[in-house]
């Protein structure tokens, strides 16, 4: 019996030592970094602990295939953060829940969590607020023509509805449209964000299928008319039924959706331009979409592109939301000024188009009547304080609101488009 004991031994240890092998193998592959199953084990953990609303396996999935994403960009731009920023930022998050950095480090510890996962979380929202703040912050200002019409809505009782959704366009050319159809309504049924994410990778054909087609916050009111009762009409979880747009069928699932305390401009035009490729959604036309999309800024670009061939091949146009054509204003939602739409096609699918957002003109209505400035005070030893203006503190406010939220819609676009165009494979 005794000399069982050692042979025992070595098969615990080999079985140990795959155990161990197996959790710090590579799961899941980001460009050229890896993600480990220890390390969704360990956020999938967190994100319990922390109560995360959502599965949390599939919530750890999603979120360290986004931060190695953010890490990525951050290193290109060289915004990774200092060992002293992730410090004070780790000791900021830990004063959310009133403890000290140290003390929720314990915390966690205590649920199975280890320093270095909470770590790495707060590292890719650090570099990833840099960047974005880099990048974006010079062309999200706010003109004072925006604030006043804000401050009028405001003033006249308006709030305001931002819905999140996840989108999915499925290409219907002739030949595949009841094959679309089927699969579009199976996918219509669908109650988790899970399961439509998994479609999204799986068959949309819209620049955020890498995303699980997880699109940004959005204005309701930037939404086609068409879609807004629809939205409104979903609780979340909850898919929208099938859309049928020229050679495609389109299906949305809301996410979130929350009231704001004002209303955010409403479009009286949009003006865009529509460049038609030949060849459809083939490998080479997208490629080519690709390669034009990182050599024009503006629309004004595309008639340099368009010169020499027919008339027909360009189509550049302003007309007001409910007027434009439902798979044109779908994708025209999702844009800014100078981005480019490569979802669409025409002549049942054997043209691509390459749908670039020119610019949205604004309703004008009046703004309101400011009110008087407050009067001036004095302190203990007489010297005057200056005075708060409450108009110029609500105007200062209310600039910041919209700031923010034009951040947070281009840094939403922007990680989209990295998870378009990385390579993300299952191990």
């Amino acid at each position: 019996m005794f000399k069982l004991i050692p042979t025992v031994l070595v098969a615990l240890c080999m079985a140990t030592t795959a155990v161990a092998q197996n959790l710090f193998a590579p799961a899941i592959k980001v460009n050229d970094d890896n993600i480990t199953n220890y390390e969704l084990q360990q956020r999938a953990t967190m994100l319990g602990l922390l109560r995360a609303p959502g599965n949390p396996d599939d919530l750890a999935r999603e979120q360290l295939i986004d931060d190695r994403l953010r890490i990525q960009a951050a290193s290109r731009a060289g915004t990774l953060p200092t060992e002293a920023e992730i410090i004070d930022g780790m000791s900021e998050f830990a004063a959310r829940a009133n403890l000290t950095r140290e003390e929720f480090v314990k915390a966690l510890a205590g649920g199975g969590v280890d320093e270095s996962t909470f770590r790495e979380f707060v590292r890719a929202g650090i570099a990833w607020r840099t960047l974005i703040q880099q990048r974006f912050a010079p062309r999200s200002q706010v003109s004072e023509q925006e604030i006043d019409r804000a401050l009028a809505r405001r003033a006249n009782g308006g709030s305001g509805v931002r819905v999140l959704l996840s989108e999915i366009i499925i290409p219907a050319p002739p030949e595949q449209a009841e094959a679309a159809q089927r699969r579009a309504q199976d996918i219509s049924n669908m109650t988790t964000e899970a399961e439509f994410s998994r479609a999204a990778r799986r068959f949309s054909a819209t620049a955020t299928r890498g995303a699980g087609g997880r699109l940004p916050w959005q204005n309701l009111n930037d939404l086609p008319p068409v879609l807004r009762p629809l939205v409104l009409g979903l609780a979340p979880g909850e898919v929208t039924d099938p859309i049928n747009i020229p050679n495609a069928v389109a299906l949305f699932q809301l996410r979130a959706i929350e009231e704001l305390p004002y209303v955010e401009p409403t479009y009286s035009s949009i003006e865009y331009a529509a460049y038609y490729m030949p060849g459809g959604r083939s490998d080479a036309s997208l490629a080519k979409a690709k390669s034009l999309a990182a050599h024009v800024d503006q629309c004004d670009d595309l008639y340099g592109v368009a010169q020499g061939q027919p008339e027909d091949v360009l189509d550049r146009g302003s007309l007001p939301p409910d007027q434009l054509p439902t798979d044109i204003a779908i994708e025209l939602a999702k844009l800014d000024p100078g981005e480019v739409s490569t979802a669409l096609t025409r002549a049942s699918g054997e043209t691509l188009v390459f749908l670039m957002l020119c610019g949205r003109s604004i309703a004008i209505e009046a703004p309101e009547v400011s009110a008087p400035a407050q009067t001036a005070e004095a302190d203990e030893d007489g010297e005057e304080i200056p005075a708060v203006d409450p108009e110029v503190e609500r105007r200062r406010s209310l600039a910041i609101g919209l700031q923010n939220r034009r951040v947070e819609s281009l840094a939403g676009n922007f990680l989209a488009q990295l998870r378009a165009d990385a390579r993300i494979v299952e191990q």
